[in-house]
């Protein structure tokens, strides 16, 4: 069973978590400013993308700027992985593709702990992919752990490119921004996504 046949509802009852919803969950986050190189790929290839209204066009058109966007600003500190095979535990569902890994390591051939954040990318419905990306992050844990780079908090993402909504695993609970993210707000989808890395040892 793939991380894509995970509903939240399917993936609390499986590994008991409990959720917690809260509205503006990452609001005290600072923004990270956006470069004007990203600013112009957005203006450019934001209307391609919805355009198309493709995931694969939202994918490489607006979710791989931003994220290359923040791997630049953080000093080439963190890694991506795009599309790659993640199986950690296939007798519990957890394997299969995930869209986008960010991790805190010096490899760029292959993952290595810690994952600190997944991107799960939906063409449409953002709420239908939360479940598939709880269990992502938990794989993620689960993958630090065995290699003895335990991580206290792994952060999560859905997102239709023009849409984020951001989440964070700590112990059993799951908590789940209500806040929707827009790209008129990219600086801010930018300063969640670098907090789960520099709160890592990570030169900044």
């Amino acid at each position: 069973m793939p991380y894509s046949d995970f509903s939240l509802e399917k993936v609390k009852r499986t590994f008991e978590l409990t959720t917690s919803e809260t509205v503006d969950l990452f609001g005290d986050v600072p923004d990270l400013e956006c470069s004007a190189l990203l600013r112009e790929i957005l203006r450019y290839n934001v209307p391609l993308a919805l355009a198309s209204n493709s995931e694969k066009a939202r994918s490489e058109m607006i979710i791989s700027p931003i994220l290359i966007d923040l791997r630049r600003q953080l000093k080439e500190g963190i890694n991506l992985f795009s599309g790659i095979e993640f199986d950690v535990d296939s007798e519990r569902g957890l394997n299969g593709i995930c869209d986008f890994i960010i991790s805190n390591s010096p490899e760029i051939l292959f993952v290595s702990a810690p994952v600190i954040t997944l991107v799960e990318a939906k063409k449409e419905n953002i709420t239908a992919g939360l479940g598939q990306c709880v269990a992502e992050m938990l794989a993620a844990r689960i993958f630090n752990e065995r290699t003895g780079n335990e991580v206290s908090t792994i952060y999560g993402a859905v997102t239709t490119g023009s849409i984020w909504k951001f989440m964070k695993l700590e112990g059993s609970v799951i908590s789940i921004d209500l806040t929707e993210y827009y790209l008129k707000d990219v600086n801010k989808i930018l300063g969640i996504l670098a907090m789960g890395a520099v709160s890592q040892p990570i030169d900044v």
